[in-house]
């Protein structure tokens, strides 16, 4: 068995002087593959993804057993060892590119300006030529027009696609994606799913999904983690989520709308207004 690229073992992550537990005793190991992360808001796995980058705010109180990428210790890096890892070794896409891209930059600087400070010694032409690059690799077109665009001249789709650009470019071995498909529309997140199966296929990358979309993991990960009150309750294949044993997990599925199923299923109001009222109850109990 190949030496794993991320290597955690029972992280435990708290606030309030350790008092308020969002993450707890959680284990798993990545490879070159498609790791899914699915939860509820509030389960822990955005808190797991940042806590790899060392990104939590500093009331965050940290603590594993092992928390590794390849022979560095994340638990003991300090900042200076860290500034050499972020974005060069690993890569983190966030959810919305509105909020994650400079708005008073042009497209084409914000990319090479990434390249550049892991490359220092390369110069300035050849620099923004691999930002020209890394824009076609990420199936833009015309990218010397969209490397001259700001932010808010392009669309959301096309923002993500230069988020996925700049993390790229460095060349990292592990990519950390948070719900980078939840602001987009049905085509155009097929399209960047797409894109990020090819180049983790064509580069070796090792993939971490964060989502609350089960049915997207299920389809596009290769191994799914379930989340839930900041634990890992179940571990499984993408291809046998239909056999997961735990009830969360199962309730997950159930919850997933089919096609198929019958109106009769759903709970209608007006046919049965007490339906209604049961639930208020549960709620305010």
């Amino acid at each position: 068995m190949t030496e794993p690229l991320i290597d955690i073992r029972n992280l435990e992550i708290a606030y309030g002087g350790g008092h308020m537990r969002a993450v707890r005793g959680v284990s798993f190991a990545l490879g070159q593959e498609k790791l899914g992360i699915v939860g509820e808001s509030g389960s822990g796995k955005s808190t797991v993804g940042r806590a790899i980058m060392k990104l939590l705010p500093p009331t965050a109180v940290v603590s594993a057993e092992r928390m590794a990428f390849r022979d560095v210790d994340l638990i003991k890096a300090d900042e200076r060892k860290m500034m050499t890892i972020r974005g060069r070794r690993i890569g983190l896409i966030l959810q919305d590119p509105k909020y994650s891209l400079n708005p008073v930059m042009r497209i084409g600087e914000q990319i090479a300006e990434t390249y550049r400070f892991h490359h220092p010694k390369v110069s300035a032409k050849r620099t923004y030529a691999q930002a020209l690059d890394m824009l076609e690799a990420v199936q833009i077109r015309d990218p010397e027009r969209v490397a001259r665009l700001y932010p808010h001249e392009i669309s959301g789709g096309m923002g993500q696609r230069v988020m996925i650009a700049m993390m790229l470019i460095a060349e990292p071995e592990v990519l950390i994606a948070d719900e980078p498909t939840s602001a987009l529309d049905v085509t155009v997140r097929l399209e960047i799913l797409a894109l990020l199966d090819e180049l983790v296929s064509r580069r070796n990358l090792g993939l971490i999904f964060i989502s609350h979309d089960l049915n997207l993991i299920r389809n596009f990960c290769d191994r799914v983690l379930i989340m839930y009150a900041g634990r890992v309750v179940e571990v499984l294949e993408a291809r046998d989520l239909d056999k997961a044993r735990h009830p969360y997990t199962q309730g997950l599925l159930a919850s997933l709308p089919r096609i198929e199923d019958p109106p009769a299923r759903l709970p209608m109001l007006k046919r049965d207004p007490a339906w209604l009222n049961d639930l208020t109850v549960e709620v305010r109990r």
